[in-house]
């Protein structure tokens, strides 16, 4: 591991997704440094170090010998973990800075998170129509939040916002509803993530299927209208987080090419206990202009 670039850092590109022998035996030569524990031990008090450490401090922080610590600190150098600097008589030692993607980025390429994801889904069925949500839709759009916070895993909402909210936040061009048989059965919005300029292009979704109607298709055939009109739209990144009880629902924007960023723990309290949320991120195939 170096400071240059790291191996397939935007994503295996080889046919199929699979993964470059070149790049799997250098992860290898990576995660079989660090099945030592000593050496996590090491590498940790390194990086949550406020500045460089000296081998015999090092040594103190971990009640580890100072000759083990030596031997150990230069297995975790020749690998790319550990950065090594002499001043005067005195090896001092930081951490790599290369680390805090290159570990996370490998973990992501090894569990295939970093291979092709799909667009949107292509198994939408022919009964469901999604069209751009009007005024003449609230009532029922209300409905279905409702029913969807009656779940109790679907929003941190205890009770439906004010429709001047809604209304004022959502993006005009990103709300739509479904509908079967003439009834509306589910609807999806977006808002801004934020006001500021730099990030125009970065929106939260929701999507909301109407009680008895779940588990048709209906969430499929919103988000792919969804996904779709953002791209068309220059949206560069879609975001959402979700219940991790919620496992249909993360299944689903699996489909729509969303990729799981990690699990933000007991963030806020839901009807007084603490929850956590699963972090989902869309980015746009190709960069905007």
């Amino acid at each position: 591991m170096s400071v240059s670039p790291l191996p397939s850092l935007a994503g295996p590109a080889h046919d199929q997704g699979q993964l470059d022998p070149a790049d799997a035996a250098t992860y290898a030569g990576w995660f079989a440094c660090l099945a030592e524990p000593v050496r996590v031990r090491l590498l940790h008090a390194t990086a949550t170090a406020a500045a460089p450490l000296s081998i015999g401090r090092l040594a103190e922080l971990t009640g580890i010998s100072q000759a083990t610590c030596s031997h150990h600190v230069r297995k975790l150098a020749d690998t790319g973990f550990l950065l090594l600097r002499k001043e005067g008589t005195t090896t001092l030692v930081s951490v790599n800075p290369a680390c805090c993607t290159g570990l996370p980025h490998a973990a992501d390429a090894v569990m295939g998170m970093l291979g092709p994801r799909p667009c949107c889904p292509d198994d939408v069925p022919d009964d469901v129509t999604v069209r751009a949500m009007t005024g003449a839709d609230w009532d029922d759009v209300l409905r279905i939040y409702a029913e969807g916070i009656a779940t109790g895993h679907a929003t941190f909402e205890t009770y439906v916002p004010d429709r001047a909210d809604l209304d004022a936040g959502w993006l005009p061009e990103h709300r739509w509803v479904a509908e079967l048989d003439g009834q509306v059965v589910g609807w999806t919005a977006a808002r801004a993530t934020s006001t500021r300029p730099v990030y125009r292009g970065v929106a939260e979704t929701s999507i909301y299927v109407a009680d008895g109607h779940r588990r048709r298709g209906i969430g499929r055939a919103l988000i792919r209208r969804q996904v779709c009109a953002a791209d068309d739209a220059g949206l560069w990144t879609l975001q959402t987080s979700i219940f991790p009880e919620n496992r249909a629902g993360i299944a689903l924007h699996h489909t729509a090419g969303y990729r799981t960023l990690g699990v933000r723990e007991r963030i806020a309290q839901h009807h007084g206990v603490w929850r956590d949320t699963v972090l989902l991120e869309r980015r746009r195939p190709s960069e905007p202009d």
